[in-house]
C-alpha cells in the first residue's frame, strides 16, 4: 500500500544517562495512540504510524516525524497525539508549540 503520510516515532532507549533518549516504553505508547486515533478516522487518508530508531535530536525529548512533509515534533506526550492528528493530519496545520525550532 502507498501511504499519504508516514508518522515515525522514536523508540530509542539509551543506557548510561549521558544523553536523553525518547525511550522505548514512551515511544511505543505514542505509536499505539497514533494507531488507535488513525484507525478511528473516518476520512480517505492513508496513514501509517510506526516506531523508528534514533533521529539524532535526543535532547529535545520524545520525537515524532511526519513525512513526506519532514515535520519534526519534539517533547511529544500522549496527550499531544490527538492534537497532532486533528490539526496536522486532518487540517494540514502543524502544531506550532511542538515543532522542532531551527536555530
Amino acid at each position: 500500500m502507498i501511504y499519504d503520510l508516514h508518522i515515525f516515532v522514536c523508540t530509542n532507549q539509551r543506557t548510561g544517562g549521558e544523553k536523553l533518549s525518547c525511550g522505548e516504553t514512551h515511544g511505543l505508547e505514542l505509536v499505539a495512540e497514533f494507531k488507535k486515533l488513525i484507525k478511528d478516522l473516518k476520512v480517505d487518508l492513508k496513514v501509517r504510524a510506526n516506531r523508528s530508531g534514533c533521529m539524532g535530536i535526543c535532547d529535545f525529548g520524545p520525537t515524532v516525524a511526519i513525512y513526506p512533509e519532514g515535520v519534526f515534533y519534539v517533547g511529544v506526550q500522549k496527550k499531544d497525539v490527538e492534537e497532532i492528528v486533528n490539526s496536522h493530519l486532518l487540517n494540514h496545520k502543524p502544531v506550532e508549540r511542538l515543532l522542532l525550532k531551527q536555530k
